[in-house]
């Protein structure tokens, strides 16, 4: 389970240079070469400033993640502004809506090692920045056959995050784990803390099944509420099965299905008798999973072009337009390429 994303509202300059001096204090304890932190900063203030500058404010999320042996920060930018009506053009060194030389989104660019960014006039805009601690950092040949993304924020105020995902890997397939523990805070993040253990123990291949692992392994913490997706790449096929209100999608095109969990409380009480849904693996779907911190009430057909995205462009742009702001939030996308 990664670390859960620090979020910050801007709405003025107030706290543009706390989070500068915070994200740049992150770089170095990283092992990011003074330099790189610097270049750090200069990615950090383009971002704040256009999102005063243009949007009139928004949400910067941020963190530290580690990906093969790598340190990298990772940087969401959301906001609910005017929305920019040609990315390609703004994208160009020396472009500029004000009078001002136009170099920003194109430093940004340069500078990180993954830069994207989604935007309809209207709507707003997202942006994705990854930064490693160095520029340029070597990229597999070969891209994996399921590419994710997950965005993980605390409830207001908690230090710890009370919800959490995993995925494990093997030569026959995948399975993933979203879970929520019970409210917010220390005994949440516990719950799904030894749910994670009992879910990586696990030696089953029946997503029904292993929630009943997991059942076993948590009942001594306060409970959660748990999805588990299953593929298995010889049959061709997911499993799935929750209980709780995990919200599960698969999109393919314009289909789009929801797969309903079971009610109950893992590590309370659970229905005696749970199966799995047996759903066929595919190219081109996208697999949303997200905890009751996010609204369900959305329709990924509603958002041009997004399918076209990248994952961590797809949930930060339904991270946005949902968060309920009275939970832990998480939010995982998937791709099956």
């Amino acid at each position: 389970m990664d670390s859960t994303f620090s979020s910050y509202k801007i709405e003025d300059r107030s706290l543009i240079a706390f989070i500068k001096r915070e994200i740049h204090n992150l770089a170095l304890q990283s092992g990011f070469s003074p330099h790189r932190a610097a270049e750090t900063d200069i990615i950090v203030a383009e971002l704040t400033s256009n999102l005063i500058k243009y949007a009139g404010g928004g949400e910067f999320l941020y963190r530290c993640c580690q990906n093969d042996q790598r340190k990298e920060i990772e940087i969401f930018c959301l906001d609910n502004g005017v929305g920019i009506d040609n990315v390609a053009k703004i994208m160009n060194d020396g472009y500029s809506t004000s009078n001002t030389l136009g170099h920003g989104l194109g430093a940004i660019k340069r500078l990180s090692n993954n830069f994207q960014i989604y935007s309809q006039k209207g709507w707003g805009t997202v942006q994705y920045i990854k930064i490693g601690e160095k520029a340029y950092e070597e990229v597999s040949a070969r891209p994996p056959v399921f590419s994710h993304a997950v965005l993980s924020v605390n409830y207001p105020g908690e230090k710890v995050c009370g919800d959490g995902y995993h995925i494990k890997y093997s030569t026959n397939g995948f399975q993933i784990f979203v879970g929520d523990g019970l409210g917010h805070g220390v005994n949440a993040h516990e719950a799904v803390r030894l749910a994670i253990k009992a879910f990586e123990h696990s030696t089953a291949t029946d997503a029904a099944m292993i929630l009943k692992d997991i059942h076993e392994g948590v009942k001594k913490s306060r409970g959660l509420v748990a999805t588990v997706a299953v593929v298995d790449y010889k049959a061709q096929t997911w499993n799935i099965c929750g209980i709780g209100n995990i919200n599960t999608r698969i999109f393919r095109g314009l289909e789009n299905k929801t797969y309903s969990p079971y009610n109950g409380i893992i590590g309370l009480n659970i229905p005696r008798t749970i199966n799995s849904t047996i759903v066929p693996y595919q190219k081109h779907q996208i697999v949303v999973m997200h905890s009751d911190g996010l609204r369900t009430r959305w329709n990924l057909n509603d958002l041009m072009s997004i399918i076209k995205q990248s994952p961590d462009v797809i949930a930060a742009s339904l991270y946005k337009d949902n968060l309920r702001g009275t939970d832990d939030a998480t939010i995982l996308v998937g791709k099956i390429i």
